[in-house]
């Protein structure tokens, strides 16, 4: 079932030469020369990034900001929570590829049961990244608390 969106903001961005290209906003505030990683044939050049770089960083920064608005809701403040994103490639049973996600939320100033359900209400309820994966990519979390 698609959801409709009442948009809130859009952003543009054109990739040219695919993996081993170059990506960049319409804006130009984000501009990447991308690479194949060796481990997956290509050249895996210094200093290039992979779409599943910028993957992992949009997801972490997304469910950081979604987690800090439940903990507000709950009048818990969770912006020093450290959210580490871990993005993987590879093939997939049914052929192509597919990705899959590990999601690290660390702050000890918050108890772990408290900790725990933010994430799990950020996840379920909040993040644009968390909904667009959900019944698709493998997600798991790893919570610690205080």
């Amino acid at each position: 079932m698609l959801s409709t969106i009442k948009p809130l903001v859009t952003v543009a961005a054109t990739a040219t030469g695919g993996r081993n290209g170059h990506s960049e906003t319409a804006d130009h505030l984000i501009s990447v020369d991308l690479t194949v990683p060796k481990a997956m044939g290509g050249p895996g050049l210094p200093g290039r990034v992979t779409p599943e770089h910028l993957f992992a960083t949009g997801y972490a920064a997304c469910f950081g900001g979604a987690v800090d608005f439940v903990a507000r809701k709950h009048r818990q403040d969770e912006t020093k929570a450290a959210v580490t994103c871990a993005v993987t490639i590879g093939p997939r049973e049914a052929g192509g590829l597919g990705l899959a996600v590990k999601i690290k939320v660390e702050n000890k100033a918050v108890a772990q049961h408290d900790l725990e359900r933010f994430v799990r209400e950020a996840h379920e309820q909040i993040c644009a990244y968390s909904h667009a994966t959900r019944d698709n990519v493998a997600v798991e979390f790893e919570v610690v608390g205080a």
